[in-house]
């Protein structure tokens, strides 16, 4: 019996040179100049999320050919993991070296949806390197994993700015 192969459909490779032109490859702090590096990526249709060295999160949208930055309040603190969500909200995690989780809520065009960009730190339960970052299709849970092998599930409630946590694992 013979084999059935499916189809390759080959792409022409195009750089991305709009999107790394627009992110700075150095800033200055002070007298010194900090060079960025870039530390975690994640796409969808929609977005391509960057993450830096320097805590800063670049946020590019397909659609309107724009970036915007969004940034930890506090230190400078380098971003490890990025997972972008598109569902009612379009919605990015974010995990950071001292482990850190924040949730961005982006601004919608959508009637009776979120108007203004909106940040919330799920803060307090890792105290070490974030390396997975994982959405629920619905938006409404977040798990989140550490270099220590903690895993924690968060359940969001973005309307009412709430959210409860629960340790999946021990360490």
């Amino acid at each position: 019996m013979a084999s059935v192969t499916s189809s390759v459909i080959f792409k022409e490779f195009c750089p991305l040179y709009y999107l790394l032109n627009a992110i700075p490859t150095k800033i200055q702090k002070g007298f010194r100049s900090i060079v960025v590096y870039l530390t975690a990526l994640d796409t969808n249709g929609d977005y391509i999320a960057v993450g830096s060295s320097i805590g800063m999160l670049y946020l590019y949208c397909r659609h309107l050919n724009q970036m915007k930055k969004y940034n930890f309040e506090g230190k400078c603190e380098s971003i490890t993991f990025v997972k972008l969500l598109s569902c009612f909200d379009d919605l990015v995690a974010v995990g950071t070296a001292s482990g850190r989780v924040a949730v961005f809520q982006l601004v919608s065009s959508l009637p009776g949806r979120n108007k203004q960009l909106r940040r919330f730190d799920v803060a307090g339960i890792h105290r070490s390197s974030i390396t997975a970052l994982a959405w629920s299709p619905n938006g409404m849970k977040l798990f989140s994993g550490d270099d220590k092998g903690k895993i924690v599930y968060s359940a969001l409630d973005l309307d009412h700015n709430t959210y409860v946590f629960k340790y999946l694992t021990d360490s």
